[in-house]
């Protein structure tokens, strides 16, 4: 059985940044795309940023992914954190080859979320 989990999330001041974490079970993460991706209340799914099985990131400005093959484990760092970041943060996985999904519904796997608040 398939099982990701996020971790880091929390309350953290405008500026500040955060490391979230996405370990997997059932499966390795190296041989997939992995996603992480955001919902704010009221708004839809975003990815903001994806890597590779061989390393090649999609990341949006503030949001820097990198992955840990040892440790099973795909990060998420977000820098000067705004208000409009807080959302619920998802990792999602897709065993490649070809790109990642261009669609919130193309990923495989799901984790729970881990909810970031940024707020003064």
């Amino acid at each position: 059985q398939v099982h990701l989990v996020e971790s880091g999330g929390g309350s953290v001041q405008p500026g500040g940044s955060l490391t979230l974490s996405c370990t997997a079970s059932g499966i390795n993460l190296d041989d997939f795309h992995v996603g992480w991706l955001r919902q704010a209340p009221g708004q839809e799914r975003e990815a903001v940023a994806s890597i590779s099985p061989i390393g090649h990131n999609t990341m949006k400005g503030r949001f820097t992914v990198s992955r840990d093959s040892a440790k099973r484990t795909v990060y998420l760092q977000i820098d000067a954190l705004k208000p409009e970041d807080t959302a619920i943060y998802y990792c999602a996985a897709k065993k490649g080859p070809g790109g990642p999904p261009r669609t919130t519904d193309g990923w495989t796997y799901w984790g729970q979320g881990t909810q970031v608040t940024v707020s003064s």
